[in-house]
């Protein structure tokens, strides 16, 4: 665990003097996350709207996007809330220009059956993976604090998405807290013991957001643009026709092929979160102040379980409105 931190922030303090981004290279990086957003980059929305080709990157969890980000390797990056968190307090300099989903049920700690876990003190001595850094490690951390469980008398080890599938089919862990598409794989043979939505209501909340280079989206504000109007415009078309986003549906169909994940498990997944519109973004609550306290608070929560060093006074500096309001 301490090694996979300390090579995120390594690769957060290593981002002096980087290299600036062209307008013609822009790299994405993007999580398997579900999210009504994937139907607009499966169709090529962003490249329409933006009026050029764009490199999309596919990453396993924050922790490396943040990695990519501070090398120079990508421009814009989705995160969650705890990766953001550990990346801003080392002063990476990000901005956020949207949050991409509010997660509820969207990330969950499913226990197997047959592994003798009905309550939360049966964790004890069990094995759980999530991937370390992740709203889903943030997660599991404030479940546990809330049970009053000591995480060092659970083995929390540090996998990845596709690694947790195959280590539960392979029969080697215990439960996982994990998003889709693993969260819809493990759920098969395997119960919910909590979810991020209850979590949440305990005092740990999650997000995603996607985050630009400040040096990128300071040079190129229009890109920023509308690869956030692009997103609100698919989470409005998703709100308007959610009956229709169905197993069946050809926006279900993308999403899993583009995620890998099976077409069936999409419209759950895709409820698992909320998507705020234009007007929630821009409002106090979000990226008007809400967003930074948030921001604030994780990484307050981080620096007590010993995963940062340190917290900032403010981290409004690493939020902005402006992207939305420019449209």
């Amino acid at each position: 665990m301490k090694h996979a931190i300390k090579t995120l922030l390594l690769a957060v303090v290593a981002a002096t003097g980087i290299q600036q981004a062209n307008a013609d290279d822009i790299v994405i990086g993007y999580q398997t996350g579900v999210d009504p957003s994937k139907v607009a980059q499966a169709d090529g929305a962003y490249e329409k709207a933006i009026g050029q080709k764009l490199d999309w990157r596919r990453f396993n969890a924050g922790p490396e996007v943040v990695t990519a980000l501070a090398s120079g390797d990508v421009q814009i990056g989705n995160l969650g809330s705890s990766p953001l968190a550990a990346a801003t307090s080392r002063k990476l300099d990000l901005v956020t220009f949207i949050v991409s989903a509010q997660i509820n049920a969207a990330e969950a700690l499913v226990v197997r059956n047959g592994s003798g876990i009905d309550k939360p003190e049966q964790l004890l001595g069990k094995t759980i993976a999530t991937p370390f850094v992740s709203t889903s490690h943030y997660s599991l951390l404030g479940a546990l604090k809330h049970w009053n469980i000591d995480p060092t008398k659970v083995k929390i080890v540090n996998l990845n998405p596709a690694e947790i599938t195959a280590a539960w089919k392979r029969g080697d862990i215990d439960g996982a807290f994990v998003w889709s598409p693993a969260l819809g794989e493990i759920k098969r043979d395997g119960r919910v013991l909590t979810d991020a939505a209850e979590v949440g209501k305990w005092g740990a909340p999650t997000f995603e957001v996607w985050v630009a280079r400040k040096d990128f989206a300071e040079k190129h504000p229009e890109v920023v643009s509308q690869f956030a109007k692009v997103t609100l415009d698919a989470f409005a078309d998703y709100q308007a026709h959610v009956d229709q986003w169905n197993a069946d549906s050809e926006q279900a169909k993308k999403i899993a092929k583009l995620i890998g994940a099976n077409p069936a498990d999409v419209p759950e997944l895709l409820a698992g979160s909320s998507y705020p519109t234009a007007k929630e973004q821009v409002s106090p609550a979000l990226l008007g102040g809400g967003t930074a306290k948030a921001i604030a608070g994780t990484a307050e929560f981080l620096k007590e379980q010993k995963r940062i060093p340190a917290v900032l006074k403010d981290y409004s500096p690493y939020v902005s409105a402006k992207y939305i309001q420019a449209q």
